[in-house]
């Protein structure tokens, strides 16, 4: 089972998105393995995003993602990473879809609600930032084996 970690930005807690964006994640069948809220540092934003900050915009991004607590979260499933960012929605809220958590609540790059791992590797390095392997918790959810059985096979 894939692990993929998710974070609810500063404007997803003001905006008091959190049940809803939760909601989407569960009832698109991924496990809820770990979850916490804290305050970012300016340290913890650049090693969130060390591809951008070189950026112009970084400074403008490291007090935006500090100016309020942040919701950080792993999840895990089947394909967990694709089906994450597929639930996420465009970077861009603008070109999201419909139907999407950024397309359906965000307006703006800046303000868009939420931060998905992009790739493996990726999901690894921002997992370990924020949680201990104690923290993260294996569990069987009921009726796990029904949802992983494919029945027209």
């Amino acid at each position: 089972m894939e692990e993929t970690f998710v974070l609810i930005k500063p404007d997803g807690i003001q905006r008091k998105n959190i049940g809803q964006i939760i909601q989407r994640l569960e009832g698109k069948g991924l496990q809820l393995k770990a979850m916490k809220m804290l305050w970012l540092t300016p340290p913890q934003v650049e090693e969130l995003y060390p591809h951008l900050k070189d950026k112009e915009f970084f400074p403008r991004l490291t007090n935006f993602m500090v100016a309020a607590p942040v919701i950080v979260m792993v999840w895990a499933g089947e394909e967990a990473i694709s089906a994450t960012r597929k639930l996420l929605g465009a970077t861009n809220p603008q070109e999201a879809s419909t139907g999407t958590i950024r397309g359906d609540w965000a307006m703006a790059v800046g303000a868009n609600l939420v931060h998905g791992s992009d790739s493996p590797a990726t999901a690894r390095r921002e997992i370990e930032q924020f949680f201990s392997q104690e923290e993260i918790m294996e569990y069987e959810q009921a009726g796990e084996n029904w949802l992983k059985e494919e029945p027209w096979q």
